[in-house]
């Protein structure tokens, strides 16, 4: 007798269809709808792609930031005059368009949506294939990273656009994440633009800027070959999104369970290394770097302990029945093999 459930695709399989008609949409999707009808979508999802609106060189919620930052809240504040019109409401607009989207999907713009995200996880799949080991972050390690991506957002995003707009720091400051961001070279080269590439002589700060972007490039498309999601932990994106991730009706849930403390495959099979998804329950499983891609939940061997939700409604649960099937099926490319630094499950754990 067949396995009726066998004709449903896993919620991976799912999710990286989601992920490969999202990159082929926000890569070339802006050469089917034209640059017209592409900046009815621009300037306000949060998720990374320059090559979708190249013309008009915006699609993502950080380039707004960083121009009203630059154009608008530091010249207003130097001019002393229009802070309602100059500042607040076009901050205000940016910000509540970005709720409005949130609100909705909240992370999971990281984990489903976002290209860079997704081509990270391609180039690590290729990395599997040629053998290449999978390394982790122990909690230590984790720690430490964490709070780059705040530091990124602060400085790249905010501070320095506001500073150039007041007149203190150089004009090249006016949008610097975009000049070091990896997804302005990656998704504009698979749309066949190569200019992303070339250095701007015209200073020396600016040569800098480009020099530095292009080995953030080069660093993650190698990093991403060993290492799960390199940029996404100090994406200044991760930081936004998980600064607001309570305002979304999308988020995962997790009940305590007694067996949790001696099992640990959940943290395993999570590829931000949130180790907390292990010891933590209810709300505070939620973590500020959790993406929702919703492996936790795919890889819990126990029945209704991790869910994904979407406002009261549970969309995604964990079964054991789908963990057996689902670690059949990644067993052979060794993706939950027991890796560096992640405890083993106990001896009285039960096993698939």
């Amino acid at each position: 007798m067949t396995d009726a459930t066998h004709t449903f695709p896993s919620l991976g399989r799912v999710r990286l269809g989601v992920q490969l008609f999202m990159f082929v949409l926000l890569v070339w999707g802006a050469s089917v709808v034209g640059h017209y009808s592409a900046e009815k979508l621009s300037d306000a999802l949060p998720a990374l792609s320059c090559a979708y609106d190249m013309e008009n060189a915006g699609y993502c919620v950080l380039i707004p930031l960083q121009h009203q930052m630059h154009h608008r809240v530091g010249q207003a504040l130097v001019a002393a005059q229009q802070v309602g019109l100059k500042v607040v409401l076009p901050l205000a607009m940016t910000l509540l368009t970005f709720l409005a989207f949130f609100f909705v999907l909240g992370k999971a713009f990281c984990g489903w949506v976002c290209p860079l995200g997704t081509l990270q996880e391609l180039v690590q799949r290729a990395g599997r294939r040629f053998g290449l080991p999978l390394h982790a972050l122990d909690t230590t390690g984790t720690r430490r990273v964490r709070p780059v991506k705040w530091l990124i957002l602060l400085g790249l995003v905010l501070t320095l656009p506001l500073l150039t707009g007041l007149g203190i720091t150089p004009h090249e400051f006016g949008n610097p994440y975009c000049d070091v961001c990896p997804a302005r070279i990656a998704t504009t080269l698979l749309s066949g633009n190569t200019e992303q590439l070339a250095l701007n002589a015209a200073s020396p700060l600016s040569f800098a800027l480009g020099a530095l972007g292009n080995t953030v490039f080069g660093f993650v498309a190698v990093a991403a070959l060993a290492i799960r999601q390199p940029f996404c932990r100090i994406c200044p994106m991760l930081a936004l999104n998980g600064a607001f991730r309570h305002l979304s009706l999308t988020r995962l849930v997790k009940r305590p369970h007694d067996k949790c403390a001696r099992c640990g495959i959940c943290a395993q099979a999570c590829p931000m290394d949130i180790h907390e998804i292990q010891r933590e329950s209810g709300r505070k499983a939620f973590h500020e770097d959790c993406t929702l891609c919703g492996r936790c939940a795919e890889f819990c061997p126990d029945d209704d302990v991790i869910a994904l939700t979407f406002g009261p409604f549970r969309w995604f649960r964990s079964r054991r029945s789908y963990y057996k099937r689902r670690v059949r099926a990644e067993s052979p490319q060794g993706e939950l093999k027991p890796l560096k630094f992640m405890p083993r499950p106990g001896p009285s754990a039960e096993r698939p």
